[in-house]
């Protein structure tokens, strides 16, 4: 590997570490496809290497989202449970599955994600108030609150469907063991629109889980041998400078615009991941 080589895949790592903190989702919807698509990584190390700097930007970033207020402990804890179970069950599933495979479900995945959050968010930007835009009467237990700082507002939430929630988090657990994406990718929608957290307190508490749960799979690809240590290192290290650097964006970002952002580039993502499998 050469210096210019080093440097882009450091790079590529800043880049990642911003888009996962910011967008809590660890960031491995964008690296898999930048490691496969441009880089000709195989699809299983792409994902044994998006589980370890899943790992890096979770660390990066909880103890922040958590002095901040922003994650919510007691909800990710209760949700981490069925979470990492998934999790181990997927990384088991992936050694099963071709790359053509994995690339296809990771793409259709993106799609529905995409549309998901693009629909909530357009709702919003048309000004129909959804749960960010009110405060709850009543948070409950495993409910919170966080003060806005692009809105200068204390948010209060409560935590709605948590036996639906507990499910799906085992689905999102699998996928991402299987596909190397943290399960923030389906974590945030899930907390968002089926809990009815704010996207930010959701992108915060998915950044506290995706340590727990990436680490659960990360393991098996390792025993695996599905990690290469100096591409992995590299990246690391990006991501720990990017993952500091989105925190400071997140803080001043309105959530309607924090959405439409997200999904219109997991569209775009998921549209190159498909083409590739064919």
């Amino acid at each position: 590997m050469d210096i210019a080589q080093a440097a882009l895949l450091a790079g590529l790592g800043a880049g990642v570490g911003i888009l996962g903190s910011v967008f809590g989702i660890g960031g491995g919807i964008f690296l898999i496809p930048a490691l496969v698509l441009y880089f000709h990584v195989p699809m299983h190390f792409a994902i044994a290497t998006s589980l370890i700097t899943i790992i890096a930007t979770s660390s990066a970033v909880a103890a922040v989202n958590v002095e901040r207020g922003l994650a919510n402990m007691r909800l990710g804890l209760s949700l981490e449970v069925s979470t990492a179970a998934g999790a181990l069950g997927g990384a088991y599933a992936a050694s099963l599955l071709s790359p053509s495979a994995l690339k296809l479900l990771f793409s259709l995945l993106l799609f529905f994600t995409a549309g998901t959050m693009f629909r909530k968010g357009l709702s919003a930007l048309r000004g129909v108030k959804g749960e960010d835009g009110a405060a709850a009467a009543q948070t409950g237990e495993l409910g919170g609150e966080y003060f806005d700082h692009a809105t200068r507002e204390t948010v209060r939430y409560g935590v709605k469907k948590m036996p639906a929630a507990s499910v799906i988090s085992v689905a999102a657990g699998a996928l991402s063991g299987m596909l190397g994406i943290g399960g923030g990718i389906i974590q945030v929608p899930l907390m968002h629109l089926v809990c009815g957290v704010p996207l930010k307190a959701a992108a915060a508490t998915s950044n506290f889980m995706l340590g727990v749960t990436a680490a659960a799979s990360a393991l098996v690809f390792y025993r695996q041998g599905a990690v290469i240590p100096d591409m992995t290192a590299l990246l690391v290290i990006g991501v720990l400078a990017g993952s500091a650097a989105g925190m400071k964006l997140l803080a001043g970002m309105k959530s309607d615009k924090l959405q439409m952002a997200l999904s219109l580039l997991i569209l775009a993502i998921a549209v190159k991941m498909f083409s590739g499998v064919f």
